[in-house]
């Protein structure tokens, strides 16, 4: 019998604001641990840290800040394949990417792009 993956809480907590467009939020308490991980996975956290970043500049309108952290962020999590840490990250990344896709479209300097909160991820742990 496989015992239950234990999730740092920090990670908990951050998916849960995450969940609830609490992307400032969810960054800061995903900052507080990947400043304390060591070692492989460190580079996950850093990505979620961004995705979160890349959601706040969104709503925000700061579109150029979002199109950066989006491919930032999208290139630290596809090193860690299509499960890891219980997030399906194929699904979150397409989902990212969707919610994203107008933005990337773009080719203006300074778009005029306000994000749809339908298209917006959620994480949810298998």
């Amino acid at each position: 019998m496989t015992e239950p993956t234990q999730f740092d809480e920090r990670y908990l907590k951050g998916i849960e604001y995450f969940n609830e467009f609490e992307f400032f939020e969810a960054h800061e308490v995903w900052e507080d641990l990947w400043q304390d991980f060591h070692g492989h996975g460190r580079t996950f956290y850093q990505g979620l840290i961004q995705v979160a970043v890349c959601l706040h500049h969104f709503v925000n309108g700061n579109i150029r800040g979002a199109r950066k952290l989006y491919n930032s962020s999208t290139k630290y999590l596809s090193e860690y394949g299509d499960l890891y840490e219980g997030l399906d990250l194929v699904k979150f990344i397409g989902d990212l990417t969707t919610c994203c896709q107008e933005i990337l479209d773009s080719t203006e300097e300074y778009p005029k792009i306000e994000i749809n909160a339908d298209l917006i991820p959620e994480i949810h742990l298998s």
